[in-house]
């Protein structure tokens, strides 16, 4: 190979690699962004429930409680590897106890952890962003207040490729976006189901198809998609589809009961349990929203 075709190819490669690097670098936002704030505990425990931190910070087999234990180890299964839940007690050494607002609101809003690298996606951060920077003070407040573990958190199981963090930020670039499916929300009410359902309460998460990279379809919101714990489908609930009316939808959401005289199962009884617990005009928002779909 002519020298000057391989220093061509080498400055080529050399530059691909520091793009490479620039695109997929961890963003975390300022800390001057949650500074001013003071948690609320009262109000950030609305937001616990709707964010369903319990679902999946608890230990295996554990039922919810009014002040839950949240030392991890559940295990999600997924075709990029096995991810476990991690300890996000108040513990300050083995849990997120010593965690400023700001860090908190980096792991949420930006998937990116106090120490500056990427949190997988399994974590529902994409849903997160959306999230008011108020709201991230209050759930730090209520974190706060509640039990702590000294349960060391359990690595992921991730084969190559997927064990190199750095590559999530590739996966950011295409998926981390602000921007609401439901471009616009008519009404409050419908603009607060927003808000919940694409941001706090992640329903997406379970009810809509992946990509092949394990980004969501958008194309098909809502649509139902398999079950990622076992055989079957998560339903859809796209208003083609769900044909409840938004007061069945409430109803349901409250306490697990179907127009159809059938009950939530599985982890959507979890999700219940957590819906049951907001103030009834959230769950009539979710309704509300489910049926403002186009």
């Amino acid at each position: 190979m002519p020298l000057k075709l391989l220093k061509s190819l080498t400055a080529t490669a050399l530059a691909v690699g520091a793009l490479g690097w620039v695109v997929t670098r961890p963003m975390p936002l300022p800390a001057s962004s949650f500074d001013v704030l003071a948690g609320d505990a009262a109000k950030g425990e609305a937001v616990f429930w709707a964010a369903g931190c319990a679902s999946c910070h608890t230990a295996p087999g554990v039922e919810e409680t009014e002040e839950p234990v949240l030392q991890g180890g559940q295990a999600f299964a997924s075709p990029f590897g096995t991810f476990h839940a991690p300890n996000i007690s108040a513990d300050p050494v083995f849990g997120i106890g010593n965690w400023s607002v700001a860090d908190l609101g980096n792991a949420l809003l930006r998937g990116v952890s106090p120490e500056g690298h990427h949190y997988y996606p399994a974590f529902p951060y994409t849903a997160y962003t959306h999230m008011q920077p108020a709201d991230v003070a209050d759930l730090h407040a209520f974190l706060l207040t509640l039990p702590a573990s000294a349960t060391p958190s359990q690595p992921h199981d991730m084969p190559f490729p997927f064990n190199i963090r750095r590559s999530n930020g590739a996966w950011k670039w295409l998926y981390l976006r602000g921007d609401w499916v439901l471009k616009t929300a008519d009404t409050p009410e419908v603009e607060r189901g927003r808000y919940v359902v694409e941001g706090l309460a992640h329903c997406a998460e379970c009810h809509t198809p992946r990509t092949p990279l394990g980004g969501l379809d958008v194309k098909n919101w809502m649509k139902g998609a398999p079950n990622p714990s076992g055989p079957g489908r998560i339903p859809a609930i796209h208003p083609d589809d769900l044909k409840w009316t938004e007061a069945e939808i409430a109803y349901y959401l409250e306490t697990g009961f179907t127009p159809d005289f059938d009950s939530a199962g599985g982890h959507m009884a979890r999700v219940v349990s957590n819906f049951a617990r907001l103030p009834k005009s959230d769950r009539e928002a979710v309704a509300a929203y489910l049926k403002a779909l186009p």
